[in-house]
């Protein structure tokens, strides 16, 4: 199992697990921070000790050997496999050029010591400064908290409100340092897959250029070396993807906690200070309290935040009652008392604040608590595909093939938002959809109609490989055997709906198209997967676990693209039952498929700023005559949706059709961003353009 994985949701209680978890990331940077800080001290030993060069050689060489990554999350990605592995082949073969006795060794600083060191000191440097920070606001909190739980109630209602507001402050600061404390170490740990080992491939790649003997053993190294270099990139291309989205979660923590609470196993839980009486008196210790309504079970664990460590065994008892403490009855604040059926006498407990308080005894007496409903539990509903759509994306793909299909970055650079509404709201128009011959003019860039194909697929309720589905495509990309993720993921294509699939189809054999020009376009298959991955299978709840998966989505999609001739045209050796067959057709139709010119036309239409959007419904030409399908559209004849209800406000947009004049826009496009790659490694034009898979431009 590799480390898990810190929810920002978790950063607000800071509950001991929250803190086990982060202790977990906190041994894995120091570790890696000793180990670097070897790492370069060996490596400067070996420029410095050319008579001692054999020793030290070897030296390295175990410790590389030694080191294991882990990764955040419950599997790796063969990248991430591949990458994991490398230290030890890198370790093989400093072992293979010690007993060719080569010595020569040049430029090592430059390639190896300065990347480490800078690696050391910007990230795992910036890491422990934000734990720094982290402990002192950690210490400060609670001390405020204690002393502002300490004032007496009988103090004027002035100063007690002032009091609070300076709690609220402190608190709100303590929860924002943690965030991005949360935020800084999982950062660091995705970095060092790439940043610690492309210095050492670059490393060893300078030792094969000025070893004389080393020729033989470099040719032999080529293989895995060429297998890494894709590896680190792809992980690297991820990691844009996965670090954007992740800082754009705590930019919504941020700016609205409350709406991005976790889902809890339990009723109620947080600190509360519980009395003890002693024989000297009584004192007030801080405990982490759950509690379950189900079984109206109390677990009180002493846990002390400023030490991160527990005070005492816990404690489990039965809730008989739960009374609110009146406030003249006792010197603290929001205080009140617990009854329990298998512990004698009354638990007196202090929250802390008068809202916590309110819904400890909302949880308790039975009341209805305040929580965030589960999205697991909600229905989904399945995409809706009708004939107008797979005329848009039709059109778009013949656009593509027929004029673009050689285009650099197709798909990865982004089109003018503006503009590709504007050929979105003339696609979907009624008069014009149905026009399946009409070709989009020539006036249209290809980034402006890839962008609208994309943005098409997000617009649908639902992903187009589906919500139920999502984690079985995740478990099937996890699979250690190549063949045995093939064949998962081709039987869970044939349980999707079948305009799904028509869909997945159509736009697979598209893909397959552009990657077998990836010469002159620079779109790879895993290029293609990490633009198209978090569209068609994005999750339905948004969390850091989620966000880490999206390697995994990037991954069924380029084993989609790779085999689709056999998992779209072939049926699966283990066909889905009866009960799976009906769970995925019942939402695609629930009558005998009738003739194409009589079925209904429906779409998701797209509004102005100014409008909701509308389910309309699209008119048939009065000339169109019914029939039968025609053999060339026969095999696309989606099943007929269930008809649409239109809003009272739903009208009919009278837009201009597809080869009317757009005026050309003169927007500059941002300029390019290259990652760094390594010389002799990867061609710099292959990265050229690359902003990740989400990123729009604006006009």
């Amino acid at each position: 199992m590799g480390l898990p994985a810190l929810e920002f949701s978790e950063c607000c209680l800071d509950s001991p697990q929250f803190r086990e978890r982060l202790r977990s990331h906190e041994a894995e940077l120091e570790k890696t921070n000793k180990f670097i800080k070897e790492l370069i001290k060996d490596g400067k030993s070996l420029v410095a000790a050319l008579k001692n060069l054999s020793a030290a050689k070897r030296k390295f060489a175990d410790s590389l050997n030694e080191f294991k990554f882990r990764c955040i999350g419950d599997a790796e990605t063969d990248d991430e496999i591949c990458i994991a592995k490398s230290l030890q082949e890198f370790a093989t073969v400093l072992r293979n050029l010690e007993d060719e006795r080569m010595r020569m060794i040049e430029n090592a600083s430059e390639v190896l010591i300065t990347p480490l060191e800078k690696f050391r000191k910007e990230q795992i440097g910036a890491a422990k400064d934000a734990k720094k920070k982290y402990d002192k606001e950690t210490e400060k909190y609670c001390g405020v908290l204690e002393k502002h739980l300490n004032l007496s109630s009988k103090k004027k209602e002035s100063q007690l409100q002032e009091a609070d507001s300076q709690v609220d402050l402190v608190r709100q600061h303590f929860y924002e340092v943690s965030l991005e404390y949360v935020f800084k170490v999982q950062e660091v740990q995705e970095r060092k897959m790439f940043e610690f080992v492309e210095p050492l491939l670059a490393f060893l790649q300078g030792l094969f250029t000025f070893y004389h003997h080393g020729y033989e053993l470099a040719k032999d190294f080529s293989d895995f070396k060429t297998e890494l270099t894709i590896s680190i990139q792809n992980t690297r291309n991820r990691f844009e993807g996965t670090r954007s989205e992740v800082e754009s979660l705590m930019k919504k923590m941020k700016e609205n906690p409350h709406e991005h609470k976790n889902i809890s196993p339990y009723t109620m839980e947080g600190y509360l200070y519980v009395q003890e009486k002693r024989h000297f008196g009584t004192s007030w210790v801080k405990h982490y309290c759950t509690y379950q309504r189900e079984s109206k079970r109390i677990t009180m664990v002493p846990f002390d935040q400023k030490s991160g460590g527990k005070g005492g065994e816990d404690e489990a008892v039965t809730l008989k009652s739960c009374t609110r403490r009146k406030t003249d009855s006792i010197e603290k604040r929001f205080c009140f008392d617990v009854e329990a059926v298998d512990r004698p006498g009354v638990i007196t407990m202090q929250a802390l604040s008068e809202e916590d308080r309110r819904l400890w005894m909302e949880a308790m007496d039975g009341r209805e608590p305040v929580y965030n409903s589960n999205k697991d539990n909600q229905s989904e509903g399945t995409a809706q595909l009708d004939n107008i759509g797979f005329s848009i994306i039709k059109k778009c793909i013949h656009a593509v093939e027929t004029r673009g299909i050689n285009e650099q970055g197709l798909y990865r650079i982004v089109g003018v938002n503006s503009r590709v509404q504007k050929l979105l709201s003339i696609l979907m128009d009624p008069k014009t959809a149905t026009e399946t011959e009409t070709d989009i003019c020539a006036e249209w860039e290809i980034k402006t109609i890839t962008s609208a194909l994309k943005t098409y697929l997000r617009m649908l309720p639902g992903p187009l490989m589906m919500y139920q589905f999502q984690r079985s495509f995740i478990k099937a990309a996890k699979l250690e055997n190549q063949e045995s993720r093939v064949s998962e993921i081709h039987s869970l294509v044939h349980r999707l709906p079948e305009k799904n699939r028509q869909m997945l189809h159509l736009l697979m054999n598209h893909l397959a198209k552009v990657a077998d020009n990836h010469k002159q376009n620079l779109m790879t298959v895993a290029n293609l997967g990490v633009v198209f991955g978090p569209t068609l299978l994005r999750p339905q709840e948004e969390t850091v676990a989620a966000i880490m998966d999206i390697k995994f989505q990037n991954i069924v999609i380029e084993i989609l693209i790779e085999n689709h001739e056999k998992i779209f045209n072939t049926v699966p050796e283990t066909p889905p039952s009866n009960s799976q067959l009906l769970l995925s057709r019942k939402k695609s139709t629930d009558s005998k498929p009738p003739s194409c010119s009589e079925r209904p036309l429906t779409l998701f239409h797209t509004a102005q700023p100014s409008e909701t959007p509308l389910r309309i419904q699209a008119q048939r030409h009065p000339s169109h005559r019914p029939g039968p399908c025609s053999p060339r559209h026969q095999a696309l004849c989606p099943p007929p949706p269930r008809p649409a209800t239109h809003p009272p406000s739903a009208r009919r947009c009278g837009r201009p059709g597809l080869c009317t004049p757009v005026k050309q826009n003169t927007t500059r496009s941002s300029p390019s961003r290259q990652a760094p790659c390594l010389r002799m490694f990867i061609h710099p034009r292959s990265l050229a353009g690359w902003k990740g898979p989400s990123m729009e431009r604006q006009d």
